[in-house]
């Protein structure tokens, strides 16, 4: 069984930084590639950025590179997101995710938490 659960968020003003974390255990760390995605009412959900098995790689999208971070500690079993100069734009729920493919696709994740939501003012 693999439970995730995303806290961190909340409402930060416009270059503010909110660092995001995803609990799961240290075996679901070490057996799945982890990501993190985040979604708006109305549209659909957009890949952030994931970390492979090992975390000597990692994938982001283009619209939060060189703001957003991902890193992870397997022996805390713990996924981070570091979301730096943020806008209002990164306005979203944002959720973890684990899946087997070191991938953006968001169908090739099979688990997910329950969300935690990052409101950014202008």
């Amino acid at each position: 069984q693999v439970q995730l659960v995303e806290s961190g968020g909340g409402l930060v003003q416009a270059g503010g930084s909110l660092r995001l974390s995803c609990t799961a255990s240290e075996l679901t760390l070490r057996n799945y590639v982890m990501g993190w995605f985040r979604q708006t009412p109305g549209k659909e959900r957009e890949f952030v950025a994931a970390i492979n098995l090992s975390g000597s790689s990692t994938l982001t999208a283009d619209s939060v590179k060189g703001r957003f971070t991902i890193s992870k500690d397997n022996a805390e079993g713990t996924v981070y997101l570091q979301m730096d100069s943020l806008e209002p734009e990164d306005t979203a729920e944002y959720s973890c995710a684990a899946g087997f493919l070191f991938t953006a696709r968001v169908n090739a994740y099979g688990f997910w938490g329950q969300g935690t939501q990052v409101t950014v003012s202008s």
